[in-house]
């Protein structure tokens, strides 16, 4: 056993016991430098949820937990790769778990060690593992964060799993992009490895290229592409396999399977269009709202169609133009969160103006909408947390921040000194 770990442990031990046993003003004084900011923050929110000596997650109720386990695409995709995970916990003894959204807990297989232990601490179907039950865990901390997450040793905030490491990664719905679960790894603390993250993350892409082709959405994943060109015809092989990600807010950027394309700005246009259009454009819907009244010959447009079609492997379909494949998309994602109501995950994904300066006329009217609509949501209703998120991306917004200020009051809360803070540097105070 290497000595650095058992430092590390002593260290966060030593972190956890000083910030469990100090009152609410000074928990935070004096914590490692060294101490994760993500980790901090669910400390804190869990020392106001939940008894840091809490000794096992509590049960849901298994005939729910059997049902949602029936219905969920995720048993299906568990099903095909089974054996490859059951061959991981028995050679990294380690136990494997499957959740969902929620974190609850599914599907678990565990070697013969970590069986045990895990049945101690309800590491288990229909076990609770969210952060107002059981405290900072990987699997919490993966959906909320909606990556890859690692937790170690006494970064729990429940101190039954201190003898444990786990690295966890959210498991999206390829076609909608929507969070289905969570896969987590966990083992012994002493049995922690830099190669943890990495493979949390490839079980997780595994889980959801394995999902079933049609899922309740109405949606496949896999469709008949047209031949190449605008003929219609439909061809007789799938779509590609893969994720396009397009990342429009902030910065503009788009992503096949995890690497980037070498797209110029236009082509992102063009892919960030299609994708806001999932029912399709035709080719004088998709120039107008791509060029406007400028005069930009049909052709042009066309041979950048032809371009991405060869980049992505085929993936777009004509009459009407329509991305066959895929697509995860931020500002898609901003829109869907706000529809559910989910304020806090909105403004979290919202990274600032949309494909900023762009010349689309489609594209710059959407983008103006989707600001609007969040601003006009947080206004309505000021959480502390979603202004945080969004005051990253729109630190200049006086309004948002002077609302949720008020709001708040004299009530003491986490967020209150980080949004007067925010505040001041908005106003020059």
């Amino acid at each position: 056993m290497s000595t650095g770990l058992r430092r590390r442990r002593l260290r966060l031990t030593k972190a956890w016991d000083r910030y469990v046993h100090r009152d609410r003003d000074s928990r935070t004084d004096e914590l490692p430098e060294d101490l994760r900011p993500e980790i901090v923050a669910s400390w804190e929110r869990s020392a106001d949820a939940v008894s840091p000596d809490v000794a096992e997650a509590p049960l849901a109720d298994p005939e729910d937990t059997e049902k949602t386990w029936e219905t969920t695409p995720l048993r299906t995709a568990v099903t095909r790769i089974e054996e490859d995970l059951r061959r991981a916990a028995e050679d990294g003894d380690l136990v494997v778990a499957v959740t969902d959204p929620s974190a609850r807990i599914l599907w678990t297989y565990g070697s013969r060690v970590m069986r045990r232990r895990a049945e101690r601490v309800n590491f288990v179907p229909g076990g609770r593992w969210d952060e107002a039950s059981v405290g900072t865990n990987a699997l919490d901390l993966a959906l909320r964060l909606d990556d890859v997450a690692t937790v170690y040793s006494a970064e729990h905030f429940s101190s039954c799993v201190h003898g444990w490491v786990c690295w966890a990664a959210p498991v999206h719905d390829p076609v909608t992009g929507r969070q289905l679960g969570v896969l987590d790894l966990s083992t012994t603390w002493d049995r922690t490895h830099p190669m943890g993250t990495a493979t949390a993350a490839a079980f997780a892409r595994l889980l959801e290229q394995a999902l079933p082709a049609e899922r309740t959405a109405g949606r496949t994943a896999e469709r008949t592409l047209p031949a190449a060109g605008d003929s219609g015809s439909v061809a007789s092989r799938p779509a590609p396999r893969g994720v396009l990600e397009l990342r429009l807010l902030g910065r503009a950027e788009a992503r096949l399977d995890g690497g980037r394309l070498p797209l110029t700005r236009r082509q992102v246009e063009i892919l960030a269009l299609l994708a806001l259009h999932p029912e399709g454009l035709s080719l004088d819907a998709l120039h107008a709202q791509l060029y406007g009244d400028r005069s930009v010959s049909r052709a042009t447009l066309k041979a950048e169609i032809s371009h991405l079609r060869a980049v992505l492997g085929g993936g777009i379909s004509s009459r009407p133009y329509r991305l066959e494949m895929p697509v995860r998309c931020d500002a898609g994602e901003v829109l869907e969160c706000l529809r559910e109501g989910r304020l806090v995950d909105a403004a979290a994904a919202y990274h600032g103006d949309l494909l900023a300066g762009t010349d689309a006329p489609g594209l710059a009217e959407f983008g103006a909408y989707l600001t609007v609509a969040l601003r006009e949501a947080l206004l309505a209703t000021p959480d502390p947390e979603a202004v945080l998120r969004y005051a990253a991306a729109a630190p200049h917004d006086v309004e948002v921040l002077e609302r949720a200020v008020r709001a708040l009051g004299d009530t003491p809360h986490a967020a209150g000194p980080l949004l007067r803070a925010r505040l001041r540097m908005a106003t020059g105070a």
